[in-house]
């Protein structure tokens, strides 16, 4: 079964049409019918384990949300980005490019993670920070 749909709900970012999401069932901390974030499709965030986006937060292109990783806030994960495992993106940041953030890493505040940068292991990057480039934190 499904854990979540994508609803009629929608606004377009840079031209593209994100979905808000809707669970159909609990899972980790979300709740049956909770409204959560946007995608642009089911491609974007994965229907195993309790990954989730929330709040207000984007999710576009070919990026992928996977394992039990959050995107909240005004987060936007985009590109071909990819966050997974326990990672948690959330405030302003954003994830671009062929940026990977997994493990326990936190991205927030107004942070940036892009170009084919990885923050991983129990790394946080926050405030202004940029990770660009070949760039490992961790």
């Amino acid at each position: 079964m499904k854990k979540y749909e994508l609803t009629d709900e929608t606004i377009d970012v840079s031209g593209t049409t994100l979905h808000r999401i809707k669970a159909l069932k609990d899972f980790g901390n979300v709740k049956k019918g909770e409204l959560g974030g946007y995608v642009e499709s089911e491609r974007n965030l994965s229907q195993e384990g309790n990954c989730w986006v929330c709040g207000n937060a984007k999710v576009c292109g070919d990026a992928e949300v996977c394992g039990n990783a959050k995107v909240c806030g005004n987060a936007k994960v985009c590109g071909d980005a990819k966050v997974c495992g326990n990672a948690w993106v959330f405030g302003n940041a954003e994830v671009c490019g062929n940026a990977k953030v997994y493990g326990n890493a936190w991205v927030f505040g107004n942070a940036e993670v892009c170009g084919n940068a990885k923050v991983y292991g129990n790394a946080w990057v926050f405030g202004n920070a940029e990770v660009c480039g070949n760039a490992k934190v961790y």
